[in-house]
């Protein structure tokens, strides 16, 4: 807080890129929750929700490179301030859909809002313009506390503002990113001069390629496995709880956007406070695997929970796990990768957890109407158990790489 305060009292570009981003974050965090209920609305079908996460999130995977391109060609100001008018349109066409009843149109502003949302990149490049080396790492620290707040504010906020119909929040999101947009228009400056710009070819994500080329170190092949596992089995989960919390429990939109809050906040208190504490005591191999036992835990007790008060600790649970693992094996994978190869695996590695948040919510949705409310959880507790299985391969050369991870 005294960081974000300092740099507010001397006007820093990077404060004005956390306000952008921690904005946008709270729009997204009022939408989401709500998309499932939206769909339901005019289908029973769990598919639909799910594909409708998977096209927001192919869109950002294929929009992301080109997007970070045309900056380099044309400078960071532009793409970014065009991104945020961009999802406020977005929010604006999805409460004139959730208002009509348009399914087809519900989906054109998840598309629009997806190649919007591929900013983030462009962001990360501002920062790296803006900072030395040695600042890079706090000012990357910036949009994950933005991504963190607008997690936990949005979705509380959407879910109450969904008394008013579900059309509510995504118009009050879409008047946010207005501001938003105006705002940066107003005070954020270029942090690429127009001497350093390059004309990077315009091609959308070459997904098969990254991943072949991290995949090409056998070192980091079971971790890459692992983290592919254990993002399948979280990221479906996050378009399809709402339907599973509905039909099991009868939560509504507002208590599935308490819930959110609540997930968000997990994942703060986890990733902010504990990692930072646990990760020098138990090293990063042992956060790995207990993350990783504590997802399959978690995954397997959600689909026989009783009653819906349990599903707060069990997915706090899961949260936990999930922000214990996935750093510690990100860290593990970028040590194992060696000099000169760091850039080529952790980008292969990004590629992966994109891709899996377009295949995972399809599957669970697939699971949800093929089989039954619980298989998604089910299915979610066998896969987290499969990336343990890859993890523990994996972990002997992490262990010999850096004997305090098995400390």
């Amino acid at each position: 807080m005294n960081q974000l305060a300092a740099r507010l009292r001397r006007g820093s570009p990077l404060l004005i890129i956390f306000l952008c981003v921690l904005v946008d974050m709270v729009g997204y965090g009022m939408v989401v929750p709500l998309l499932p209920f939206m769909v339901r609305e005019r289908s029973d079908s769990a598919l639909l929700v799910g594909l409708l996460s998977s096209l927001y999130a192919l869109l950002q995977l294929l929009v992301a490179p080109m997007l970070g391109a045309l900056s380099d060609r044309v400078g960071r100001r532009p793409v970014l301030i065009g991104a945020v008018l961009a999802s406020g349109g977005a929010y604006a066409l999805l409460g004139l859909a959730a208002s009509l009843g348009a399914l087809p149109l519900i989906f054109l502003a998840v598309a629009i809002g997806g190649a919007a949302g591929a900013s983030i990149p462009t962001a990360q490049a501002y920062i790296a313009d803006s900072t030395p080396p040695a600042e890079r790492a706090s000012g990357m620290g910036l949009i994950g506390a933005a991504f963190g707040l607008g997690l936990m504010l949005g979705p509380a906020s959407g879910g109450l503002l969904s008394v008013y119909g579900l059309g509510m929040p995504p118009l009050l999101a879409a008047g946010l990113a207005l501001l938003n947009g105006l705002f940066a228009l107003r005070f954020l400056p270029e942090s690429l001069p127009a001497e350093r710009r390059l004309r990077t070819p315009l091609r959308p994500a070459a997904v098969a390629r990254q991943i072949a080329e991290a995949a090409s170190v056998h070192v980091v092949r079971p971790l890459l496995l692992a983290i592919f596992l254990l993002n399948m089995a979280f990221a479906g989960l996050q378009s399809n709880f709402p339907l599973f919390s509905s039909v099991r429990f009868g939560w509504d939109p507002l208590a599935n956007g308490v819930f959110f809050a609540f997930v968000g906040v997990c994942a703060v208190v986890t990733q902010g406070v504990l990692l930072g504490r646990l990760q020098p005591h138990l090293g990063e191999a042992r956060l790995v695997i207990g993350g990783l036992g504590l997802m399959a835990l978690a995954l397997g007790a959600t689909a026989l929970a009783p009653v819906g008060w349990l599903l707060y600790p069990l997915v706090g649970l899961m949260a936990l796990g999930t922000g214990l693992a996935v750093p510690s094996i990100t860290s593990l994978v970028s040590r194992l990768a060696g000099e000169g190869r760091q850039g080529v695996v952790m980008g292969g590695m990004q590629t992966v957890l994109s891709l899996t948040l377009v295949l995972g919510p399809a599957l669970a949705g697939l699971l949800f109407d093929a089989v039954g409310p619980v298989a998604p959880y089910l299915s979610g507790g066998l896969l987290a158990c499969g990336a343990l299985l890859a993890a523990v391969g994996g972990l002997g050369p992490a262990m010999h790489a850096s004997p305090s991870s098995a400390d």
